[in-house]
């Protein structure tokens, strides 16, 4: 008996999110070969369409391509299906990892694991920058906003500040440039997404140290409630453009330097978690949520960071061909991207100083970096080679991570 769409959707995204390891574009890889190839949903230039639309809201792009593609199988019911299948996987396997982190945190062992994961951790973020760095990049006026972006977030200027920047030039440089008074007033229409964030100068973050780390995080959480857990998170997916690597910076800007409830090397610890499972990486957030909070900061962290996703591809899917067609949105989002590279480049800088404290833990960064260029080892690989160099120091000298 043929299944309905709904429950077609059901199955398939189901089945994508516990086997689509490898970071945003191996996800929509997958998603192009079940569903243009495979079961022909829909051809591959509507797909192309759609991960063009994806790109133009903020939030993280390969959930939002399952939902959109959710929605056009099965209509509204299959944008919410589609979109909860598919991160509930990673979700359920961030969640029980961020439970066994706090309770066994505090083993000397699993301090050495982490220590070591952490150099390879921003590894996987130089080459993500590596590689798109011709892609994101790739106009004069993102090249110099990109440029100002990153002298900015040097500065201490706030990311959301750098972007609605970057945004207001983008919209004036193309009003300016093509007089079209009907285009710019839809480039406009983005503006609401960029929310209400505070503009705030970094405070020193809390220190670094295996168990204190994680205890510190812990004892911190009192001070936010799961409203304020949530709308965190609600706001940094509201803005956040680009891959799931972007996320490390809007949440160490968040809660790093402006809260001071979380270290540099947890956040690193829930980017690797992200990675290493199935799904989105923006199920770090999920792992982040539970440090803060326990159960209800998870839930609160996960509803919030994926919340806007679903709001953005509803008000745009029916919208998908008009969308693709304004030359002022194409503009705005190659600025987007190339603040987006700027903020990766800024915070790999900036954590390097709290994360490689010793030879050792720089020696796992440029080894995890050459591997990464240079081979096609995958980022799983090179996280898991990061613990057992952790592991291995721990054997030879007796001491988890401090230099």
């Amino acid at each position: 008996m043929p299944m309905t769409p709904v429950r077609e959707v059901a199955f398939v995204f189901t089945r994508l999110g516990f086997t689509a390891f490898g970071g945003p574009a191996a996800h929509i890889a997958a998603m192009d070969d079940e569903l243009v190839t495979r079961r022909a949903w829909l051809s591959r230039d509507d797909f192309a369409d759609l991960i063009g639309a994806a790109n133009l809201i903020p939030g993280p792009n390969s959930t939002e391509l399952a939902i959109h593609l959710g929605y056009r199988r099965a209509g509204w019911p299959g944008l919410v299906v589609a979109g909860c299948c598919f991160i509930a996987p990673a979700v359920l396997l961030v969640w029980g990892i961020a439970w066994a982190y706090v309770a066994l945190g505090a083993r000397v062992e699993v301090q050495a694991l982490l220590q070591g994961m952490q150099p390879a951790v921003l590894a996987v973020v130089v080459q993500a920058i590596w590689r798109l760095k011709g892609s994101l990049a790739r106009t004069r006026l993102g090249v110099v906003l990109a440029v100002l972006a990153f002298l900015g977030l040097l500065l201490g200027v706030s990311e959301l500040v750098l972007l609605l920047g970057a945004l207001v030039a983008a919209l004036l440089y193309s009003a300016v440039s093509r007089r079209d008074a009907t285009a710019s007033g839809a480039g406009f229409a983005i503006l609401p997404w960029l929310g209400s964030g505070s503009v705030t100068l970094p405070r020193p973050a809390v220190p670094i140290g295996g168990a204190a780390a994680v205890g510190s995080a812990v004892g911190a959480a009192a001070s936010l409630s799961t409203g304020a857990v949530f709308l965190s998170f609600a706001k940094i997916g509201s803005v956040l453009f680009g891959s799931g690597y972007v996320l490390l910076t809007f949440l160490r800007g968040e809660f790093v330097t402006r809260l001071g409830v979380l270290s540099e090397a947890q956040l690193l610890d829930a980017i690797a978690v992200g990675q290493v499972t199935p799904g989105p990486v923006f199920s770090a957030a999920t792992f982040v949520g539970y440090l803060l909070g326990g159960h209800a900061g998870a839930a609160a962290a996960t509803a919030g960071i994926f919340l806007p996703a679903f709001v953005g591809v509803a008000v745009t899917a029916p919208l998908v061909a008009r969308l693709r067609r304004s030359p002022v949105l194409s503009r705005t989002l190659d600025a987007v991207n190339a603040v987006t590279l700027a903020f990766m480049t800024g915070v790999v800088l900036l954590m390097v100083r709290g994360v490689v404290l010793s030879p050792w833990s720089l020696a796992i960064l440029v080894t995890a970096t050459l591997l990464l260029v240079r081979t096609r080892l995958g980022a799983g690989w090179v996280l898991f080679g990061g613990a057992l160099a952790g592991l291995s120091r721990l054997l030879i000298t007796g001491v988890p991570g401090t230099p």
